[in-house]
């Protein structure tokens, strides 16, 4: 769960736990780039979730895998909103375990939580 507030200008202070993290917006919309913007905070939310699953399921297989890098970005927004990913898989790995990382990539609950169909239950207390 994530908790959030206004800060200041325009600034949001989200908590989650006990780690803060602060989003904002670049000069040209009218703030002073305190943090990510929202969209890059989505995009990282995939990006660590790919990393963690991968991570995880090579460490259960005892697989080789020294680090995965990640690349998101948002390329279309709308009806049918669109996100490219670059996985990069560093260490000894054949090519069955690169094919099968990519498909474990894929199950990561984000990417999963992302090309459902999301509803949004808002309440004003």
């Amino acid at each position: 769960m994530i908790t959030a507030k206004r800060k200041e200008g325009l600034v949001a202070e989200l908590t989650a736990r006990d780690h803060i993290v602060l989003a904002g917006v670049n000069e040209s919309l009218g703030g002073h780039d305190e943090g990510m913007n929202p969209h890059e905070l989505l995009e990282s939310s995939l990006a660590a979730c790919t990393i963690i699953t991968v991570q995880m399921y090579a460490n259960r297989k005892n697989i080789k895998l020294e680090s995965t890098d990640v690349t998101i970005k948002i390329t279309a927004e709308g009806p049918e909103t669109r996100m490219s990913r670059e996985i990069t898989f560093k260490g000894d790995l054949s090519e069955a375990e690169r094919s099968r990382l990519l498909e474990i990539a894929d199950k990561c609950p984000i990417h999963r939580l992302l090309e459902s169909h999301v509803k949004i239950d808002t309440i004003v207390v």
